[in-house]
């Protein structure tokens, strides 16, 4: 069996890709998918801090998006459109659980189904390969340390300083004022600097890895999901 080659669409402009995948065209939900996963996974980790619930938040986004993508006018980057929908997505979800977690507290009932996945995932982790084992420590604390920002710093830290958005288009996805942006991201770095040393700044744009396998297989469910009908 040969394998499937992909047409190059890496020189059509965002609303040509949009236009292509209101007609569920294979290649163009693919480029979307592999330039998007990165950053909508960051994003959404900075808010859920699962990364089980982040990766469900980038197939979801996906799915909604591509549901409304006649409604996207090109006015910002398709990228841009993209995050805004996962960040939605990722705050809903945030907002439900700590609704369940404030049940919960009230009636001092324990969520066995939760505690049980829990111990699923971690029963399922195995051992990292001794190649690079140093680069991934580094890369652990950094995102250790990163998960104990409040959730509004870690959000704007990750958009800004990992994704390295401008603060104007931050303060855009956020709904907050450019100065707020450039506050959070000084109180953030503050906050880091009193657990990481200066020489872990280089590994930071490495942190919370989603290549390879892991963002190979996401957008295969997405294509099966969204060109099912196709």
């Amino acid at each position: 069996m040969t394998a499937q080659t992909w047409r190059d669409l890496s020189g059509l402009s965002d609303v040509e890709l949009a236009e292509l995948i209101a007609v569920r065209d294979r290649d163009a939900v693919r480029i979307v998918t592999e330039r998007n996963n990165q950053r909508l996974f960051r994003v959404a980790w900075s808010v859920l801090k699962e990364r089980e619930e982040a990766e469900d938040v980038v197939q979801t986004t996906y799915m909604r998006g591509f549901e409304a993508i006649d409604s996207f006018a090109g006015r910002s980057s398709l990228s841009t459109w993209l995050t805004r929908i996962a960040i939605n997505e990722a705050l809903g979800r945030a907002r439900s659980a700590e609704r369940r977690r404030k049940r919960l507290d009230a009636t001092s009932v324990i969520d066995l189904n939760e505690y049980r996945d829990r111990l699923m995932r971690g029963s399922m982790q195995g051992g990292k390969p001794d190649a690079e084992m140093a680069r991934t420590q580094i890369r652990e604390t950094m995102e250790a340390a990163i998960e104990q920002l409040p959730t509004e710093f870690r959000t704007t830290f990750v958009l800004r300083e990992i994704e390295g958005m401008s603060v104007e288009e931050t303060a855009a996805l956020l709904d907050i004022s450019p100065a707020t942006v450039k506050t959070r991201c000084l109180r953030a770095r503050r906050r880091l600097q009193e657990l990481l040393a200066p020489e872990l700044k280089s590994a930071l744009t490495g942190s919370f890895p989603f290549a390879g396998a892991d963002c190979n297989a996401l957008t295969e469910r997405v294509l099966a999901d969204w060109c099912r009908t196709a």
